[in-house]
């Protein structure tokens, strides 16, 4: 508000303290982290399908960025475009990182689970 502003009845307004607050007790979180615990376990690379991109397309990427077969590369796709979704690689977090990026790269939905 603007010094020198009055209300409507002509006064300034007046400036009330906020009412006193009752403590809140915010929940303790554990300081491990759920991913902290588990560090053996590998991550997984999700493909999702999306409403874009060709099929042939996908089986294309597929193979281009992890090498598979025209085959696996196909059935993954199916499993993509009839289940929606399918694991197209695992491994260490880094590298599984790094898969989503390049599926994101090229224009696919991808993203990261820990098993």
């Amino acid at each position: 508000m603007r010094a020198g502003r009055r209300g409507r009845d002509g006064r300034s307004p007046t400036v009330r303290p906020p009412a006193a607050a009752s403590p809140v007790t915010a929940p303790v979180k554990d300081p491990v982290d759920e991913t902290d615990r588990r560090p053996d376990l590998p991550w997984k690379v999700i493909v999702l399908d999306d409403p874009v991109n060709l099929m042939s397309y996908v089986t294309y990427v597929f193979r281009k960025l992890f090498g598979y077969s025209q085959q696996k590369a196909h059935r993954l796709m199916m499993q993509v475009h009839t289940e929606g979704k399918a694991v197209v690689a695992s491994g260490q977090k880094e590298k599984a990182e790094f898969d989503v990026y390049r599926l994101h790269e090229h224009g696919l939905w991808a993203i990261l689970e820990q098993d």
